[in-house]
């Protein structure tokens, strides 16, 4: 299969520029542009960007697939004026697939008008694709409920670059050790990581409710990002709690194994995957994360993975993090150098009364 890239956002796409939600400028330290083909489109928007359905507008997107002579054409996502007139522009003239990762977890519960015009006008759209590629449990269910058959599905499970988190393990370990060393973090403590934008979707809020709970300072929050409640987050912080700021991706492997825990309490809206959950088990690191992400019940199979958290239970979180470690933390199972979890096991039993 010959595959060509177009992309519709424009070339401004590639360069530095401001996300509102890390509320800094964002240049990517990986390539995203290596080992296939692809094309920059003109976007006219007056307002470009993902961020409204008006913001991606490209007069000649379907010429120039039209020009280059594709047999299917695979939209990303329809809410963009530019990709759903393609998705009918095309429909019936070529094969169209269509990939996107909402679920209906969000979905209101009971009756309303919006709701059923929603589901009317999905329906709708649906209509006009011949194969979708659902990337886990949640969106499968999205999409048969908004009219495609078994038969139209085709599993392609959301994924990262495992190899990029697997590989240089020692070294990786090593820069991990180091780097926790430097930040204060004792060997035998326990470091429970935030890796994410800082905004209320994420809850990071969440890891200050739970360190406060946990009444022992053989724990220590790490956050890892910004965003519009970083301030917040640190006028509340105790001295359990270490920020370092937005880290570029090169960096991820190292911090993931500087955790012995990754949690995610995310509460959405549009929380519809969580990447960061295959980054951190590719790098070795258990995640407990919120049931309100949309992979969460597809990756986290077994406890040696983690957990399926409720993230409007800080207490019953409490209790299943205190638990997990002194179930798992004596299996050398977690075998970072220095660790010594006589202290932890011994606090663990007497919080929980065991």
């Amino acid at each position: 299969m010959e595959l060509k890239v177009f992309y519709t956002w424009g070339k401004n796409s590639i360069k530095d520029k401001y996300d509102p939600d890390f509320q800094q400028k964002i240049q990517w330290d990986i390539p995203l542009l290596e080992g296939y083909q692809y094309q920059f489109l003109d976007n006219t928007s007056k307002d470009p960007g993902s961020h409204h359905f008006y913001g991606i507008i490209n007069p000649d997107l379907n010429a120039e697939i039209d020009k280059w002579g594709a047999d299917m054409v695979w939209v990303w996502g329809w809410s963009f004026a530019s990709h759903l007139n393609a998705i009918r522009y095309f429909k019936g003239k070529k094969e169209v697939w269509f990939r996107g990762d909402s679920t209906l977890l969000d979905e209101p519960l009971g009756f309303s008008i919006k709701k059923i015009f929603r589901r009317f006008f999905l329906k709708w759209v649906y209509r006009h694709v011949d194969k979708a590629f659902y990337v886990g449990t949640h969106n499968k269910a999205y999409f048969i409920k908004h009219g495609l058959q078994e038969s139209q599905l085709v599993y392609a499970p959301h994924a990262v670059d495992s190899k990029r988190f697997e590989s240089d393990d020692l070294d990786y370990h090593t820069k991990a050790s180091l780097w926790r060393s430097q930040l204060g973090i004792k060997p035998h403590q326990k470091v429970l990581l935030f890796s994410g934008k800082l905004e209320p979707k994420k809850n990071p809020l969440f890891l200050l409710d739970l360190i406060n709970s946990i009444h022992f300072k053989e724990f220590v929050v790490l956050f890892v990002g910004a965003g519009n409640m970083e301030q917040e987050l640190k006028e509340r912080a105790n001295n359990q709690c270490v920020f370092l700021g937005f880290q570029n991706q090169s960096l991820m492997p190292v911090i993931y194994r500087m955790a012995d825990l990754y949690i995610l309490p995310s509460i959405g809206p549009n929380e519809t995957w969580g990447l960061s959950i295959n980054e951190s088990l590719a790098s070795g690191t258990p995640v407990f994360a919120s049931n309100r992400c949309g992979g969460a019940i597809d990756l986290i199979q077994t406890p040696k993975q983690g957990l399926v958290i409720d993230p409007f239970q800080v207490a019953k979180v409490r209790e299943q993090v205190l638990t997990w470690f002194l179930q798992n933390a004596t299996k050398g199972e977690r075998l970072l150098i220095g660790h010594n979890y006589t202290d932890i096991i011994s606090a663990v039993k007497q919080q929980l009364k065991v």
